[in-house]
């Protein structure tokens, strides 16, 4: 699957974007995000990135870290989902500057940035390597980051649930607001996505120092945390 298709799914899901996400998280998916933000390392008047932000839930709660003095860059390259971010920041008193743009090509000069968060989006890339080699080019070098993503668990049982747990529950739902093909992407996306053993290697060899993944939630979720040096 291409970008441009793959960006055209979700400006399709926009509207539902965030209920989808309640239902494949189980409803947990706020307390995974919060753990990502304390993990990225994120501190008060800090210059934070949030990669492939959708509707800016990670961006809004790096944006209460940083606070005043700092300030947040929420990027997508979904247009559906960065309005739906700005009209939910315009409801807070944020430092926040959405950027329509492609994680593969980030628009910011190197050595940028205090910290970053990814959530739910590493695993729709169409060149992981790339857009780790552009996350750490625009670190600054100290800087953390931690990204956030759904995985296929390794427990044999487990991957038998959350399969049944697609098939049964969020394919239909997703059938029932007419986006049955959008919402068919999760499973293949799941099977080619790296494992977290294999994303340590991946980020090691696009340069960064320390990369350590925390599989959570028997292993259907799992945070990658990685340091530049």
């Amino acid at each position: 699957m291409t970008s441009t298709q793959i960006r055209d799914i979700f400006d399709r899901i926009a509207p539902v974007y965030d209920q989808m996400n309640d239902w494949l998280s189980l409803g947990q998916h706020r307390i995974w995000k919060q753990m990502t933000v304390k993990w990225s390392g994120a501190q008060a008047g800090d210059t934070c990135l949030d990669l492939c932000c959708g509707s800016g839930d990670l961006a809004l709660r790096l944006s209460r870290v940083v606070g005043t003095t700092g300030h947040v860059y929420g990027v997508d390259f979904s247009p559906q989902l960065l309005a739906i971010a700005q009209q939910r920041s315009q409801r807070h008193s944020t430092s926040i500057t959405w950027i329509e743009a492609d994680v593969l090509a980030l628009p910011f000069a190197d050595n940028f940035f205090d910290a970053a968060t990814m959530g739910y989006g590493l695993r729709n890339v169409v060149d992981i390597p790339r857009c780790l080699q552009e996350l750490h080019r625009v670190l600054r070098p100290g800087a953390k980051a931690a990204i956030l993503d759904f995985h296929r668990p390794s427990n044999s049982q487990m991957r038998a649930f959350q399969q049944w747990y697609l098939d049964t529950i969020v394919v239909p739902l997703a059938r029932q607001l007419g986006l049955t093909e959008e919402y068919a992407y999760i499973s293949p996306s799941l099977e080619r996505f790296p494992t977290g053993s294999e994303q340590v290697k991946l980020a090691q060899d696009a340069g960064f120092t320390k990369a350590t993944h925390y599989p959570i939630a028997s292993g259907m979720m799992g945070v990658l945390t990685i340091k530049k040096s």
